[in-house]
């Protein structure tokens, strides 16, 4: 990435190290994070619910035990005292009312944990414990830091976290440092797809081009965008994957004359791609 005075080119710049932060602290939060074998719900916000999503996959595959993720005012306030064991909220503000009432409704009937980048702030009163990130705070307009910084500590919490945390900042910095591929700067709409916990970065990066430029993003499952969605692909347009390609889906994009990014044996059939 080119030096550059926006603070969101700043706060991008910094993730990696946030990333490695968080997963050195992890073990220091273990006494109020989620443990194996506990019935989990996961909620949040916007971006924090899209987190929320990544981690409910990440944890449920790593075989910690079932883990659901609603957006705070969607929570299932019908299900009965003690379906979860308990319940993790993301809030970089911790001022967010849909997760303060939520906690609010659930003091005394199950444990609570927030993840805030803000201590000075109603969350801290309205979880049972607080999990504070406030070094990876941040100040643009547009949520990244903080969002991907909690993921990065929640996911150092699960089996061979550390090393995924790692790879993961590793290839941050390396995409950071590339320029984008072919074709994506002149697209008219991007289309952004993965597949389990790497759906929740999709809905994410779809959200993200949507409130910094306005643009025209669609997010899928990958194997869903087949059955349908596939139709907004087309010349001038780009799919973006993250994690494994499917098989068969570069060739249905490649017959829409649409840009596929992707990285992998995916771009031996892809039209355009990463890798």
């Amino acid at each position: 990435m080119q030096p550059s005075s926006s603070r969101t080119a700043l706060e991008l710049a910094t993730q990696p190290d946030c990333w490695r932060r968080a997963a050195a602290v992890a073990p220091a939060h273990t006494t109020s994070l989620p443990v194996p074998g506990e019935r989990v719900a996961v909620t949040g916000c916007g971006t924090s619910w899209f987190m929320a999503q990544a981690y409910a996959a990440l944890r449920e595959a790593a075989g910690q035990g079932v883990t659901d993720a609603f957006a705070s005012s969607e929570f299932p306030a019908g299900r009965t005292e003690g379906a979860y064991d308990r319940v993790v909220a993301i809030t970089r503000s911790g001022t967010t009312t849909e997760v303060l009432d939520l906690l609010s409704a659930l003091r005394g009937r199950t444990r609570t944990v927030a993840l805030t980048a803000d201590p000075a702030t109603p969350v801290t009163d309205a979880a049972d414990a607080v999990t504070v990130l406030d070094w990876a705070d941040e100040e643009s307009v547009v949520q990244t830091r903080f969002a991907t910084t909690a993921l990065a500590l929640l996911r150092a919490t699960l089996p061979d976290g550390h090393r995924a945390v790692a790879e993961a900042a590793a290839q941050a910095e390396t995409a950071l440092a590339e320029p984008l591929p072919s074709g994506l700067l002149e697209a008219e709409q991007w289309t952004f797809l993965g597949r389990g916990w790497a759906y929740g970065l999709a809905l994410e990066a779809a959200l993200k081009m949507r409130e910094a430029a306005g643009a025209w993003t669609e997010a899928y499952p990958a194997m869903e965008y087949r059955h349908g969605p596939v139709a907004i692909t087309g010349p001038g347009r780009a799919a973006w994957l993250f994690g494994p390609c499917p098989p068969g889906l570069a060739g249905d994009i490649s017959r829409t004359g649409g840009v596929l990014v992707a990285d992998g044996p995916c771009c031996t059939t892809a039209r355009t791609c990463t890798g």
